[in-house]
């Protein structure tokens, strides 16, 4: 895994574990890899890992089965869709609205051009 230095590593260990239950690598109730064989995956320290799992398990995205180990909490897809929400709207959006404004860009151009995205998704 490439890391980026913006951001630390178990952080960014944990987002890419939320893209895979986002993308269904690993559904509610499924165990996840042990700490000890994600961290040879992504070829890290396995105590930045407890990090990661420490992180996702305050978040309720994922739980421990003493003795099974980690699993997909049932509403971890629904935990991770609202804590990027909140980030969105937190960090990304006024950002994204500095520009448009910097920009001259105006809420309907980016309607349209957002219309435009939905319509090629639905073809592919």
């Amino acid at each position: 895994m490439i890391f980026r230095d913006n951001l630390s590593i178990y952080l960014q260990i944990a987002e890419r574990i939320c893209d895979e239950i986002l993308e269904n690598k690993f559904p509610p109730g499924e165990r996840i890899p042990s700490i000890r064989e994600y961290a040879a995956l992504v070829e890290v320290n396995a105590n930045t890992v407890v990090r990661s799992y420490e992180w996702l398990q305050q978040q309720e995205i994922i739980f421990n089965k003493r003795g099974i180990g980690y699993h997909v909490s049932p509403e971890g897809k629904y935990r991770i869709k609202e804590i990027r929400r909140k980030r969105f709207f937190s960090d990304e959006l006024p950002l994204f609205f500095n520009r448009l404004s910097t920009l001259g860009i105006s809420v309907a151009e980016i309607d349209d051009q957002y219309a435009e995205f939905l319509a090629n998704q639905s073809n592919k």
